[in-house]
């Protein structure tokens, strides 16, 4: 991961990325990106000497600057920590600007390999107790001199004015974290992870992922508010209707 401001002159899609999959149990990556028909090399190919890292790397169909690093897609029998992972990684991140490492669920040995191998993190939550819990258990394991950002996903603005879901604020108080950005409940998620296009670019979606990549690569500080439509004598007619859904 590069320093925020980095590159003041340049648009957030213009920055080249790598993702790298380091779910090793229940990766799924390649599937979410559309790309799994394209792997020829992984991981576990890297590791064993059979290609180089760059071998490996996947591009993406839609974004010409955006590449994947596979996980493996069998069972591992290849003994790996973060020094052969940061290795590898290292290899590659002069090649890109931005480097971004899925991490898998839980705090457990996948986890701790994931996140030693990171600079900076980013905790995903959505608002929910019991997954803003788990959040608060994430950071305290860290162990990082550094506020990790905050992403809250999945957040439905009608819900939350009525106070039946956690405020944007009050998670951000509990977990103590810098807030990225957040991502509203969107059912176009679903549809596009069906039939594989992209967002529309004027999405609540899109905008709101526009929002988080220029508060990453840039320092800017634009929060999606999810609440708005839901406000005033309009608002509240669209309150009404998605509370019958």
């Amino acid at each position: 991961h590069r320093d925020l401001h980095s590159f003041p002159t340049r648009r957030s899609s213009d920055l080249s990325t790598m993702l790298i999959d380091m779910d090793f149990g229940l990766n799924n990556l390649d599937v979410l990106m559309g790309i799994e028909n394209k792997i020829v090399y992984d991981v576990i190919d890297v590791l064993e000497g059979k290609c180089t890292p760059q071998q490996a790397l996947v591009q993406d169909f839609f974004e010409n600057n955006l590449y994947i690093f596979p996980s493996t897609h069998g069972f591992c029998k290849v003994r790996f920590g973060a020094k052969e992972l940061c290795q590898i990684i290292s290899e590659l991140e002069d090649s890109f600007d931005y480097v971004i490492i899925d991490c898998p669920a839980g705090i457990d040995g996948g986890f701790r390999r994931a996140v030693d191998c990171a600079d900076e993190h980013i905790i995903i939550t959505t608002p929910h107790l019991s997954a803003v819990r788990d959040a608060d258990k994430v950071i305290d394991s860290l162990k990082s001199s550094k506020y990790p950002y905050l992403v809250i996903n999945r957040a439905r603005g009608d819900l939350i004015l009525d106070s039946k879901m956690l405020g944007i604020k009050a998670i951000c108080d509990t977990l103590n974290a810098q807030l990225l950005g957040v991502i509203p409940e969107d059912d176009n998620v679903t549809l596009q992870m069906l039939t594989g296009e992209q967002f529309d670019k004027n999405s609540p979606i899109q905008i709101s992922m526009n929002m988080i990549a220029k508060n990453l690569c840039f320092g800017e500080n634009q929060i999606y508010d999810c609440t708005k439509k839901y406000k005033g004598f309009l608002g509240g007619i669209r309150k009404g209707l998605r509370g019958r859904v």
